[in-house]
């Protein structure tokens, strides 16, 4: 029995559902997904990482919102972080010249329905970047940010929480916890 539903969409479709829609839209290995709309405390938590990475990274890095697309070659996975940060020389995927394929350090801020892929299978999807040296985690429920780092051994993570500082060797980086979570009022507070 058909149900009417496509199950495989290749790139190229991907491209002209995107050009067409007023949602964004997150494509992996042939399945396309509607991102769902943010909270204000969303918002406002992904406004606040610009903000430091901007001010951290300026004339270093290019600190991108969440309009910049990301492809994982790798994993055929095409999405939108609410941050990105590219360090050197922009690279653009060959089937897609809107996708970046070298960012440095990736931003997501969870929330209710995301905070599981987020910190799982997109995870794993964003390690599959050779460029990339740190993913951040923003917590929507506790004032804490997980930072997933390539250190020379493999991945690791550490969670920071209010009084303390996320520092990042490559890009040199250091994020206050504080100045992220200042004035923000968390879901579920």
């Amino acid at each position: 029995m058909s149900t009417g539903r496509r199950l495989h969409y290749s790139y190229e479709e991907y491209l002209a559902c995107l050009e067409a829609s007023v949602l964004k839209l997150e494509y992996c290995d042939g399945t396309i997904y509607a991102m769902a709309g943010a909270t204000p405390a969303h918002a406002e938590l992904a406004a606040a990482r610009l903000r430091v990475l901007g001010q951290a990274l300026l004339g270093r890095c290019r600190v991108c919102s969440s309009d910049l697309k990301v492809r994982v070659e790798a994993s055929d996975l095409s999405t939108f972080p609410d941050a990105t940060v590219v360090c050197g020389d922009v690279c653009t995927s060959a089937r897609d010249a809107s996708a970046v394929t070298n960012p440095s350090v990736l931003v997501e801020v969870t929330s209710r329905s995301t905070e599981d892929y987020d910190r799982g299978d997109k995870l794993s999807h964003y390690k599959q970047l050779p460029s990339l040296r740190a993913v951040i985690l923003g917590s929507h429920r506790s004032r804490r940010l997980s930072c997933v780092t390539r250190p020379p051994e493999g991945w690791a993570e550490r969670d920071f929480r209010p009084g303390e500082t996320v520092r990042l060797d490559e890009p040199e980086l250091a994020i206050d916890v504080d100045a992220i979570y200042a004035g923000v009022t968390l879901e579920g507070m």
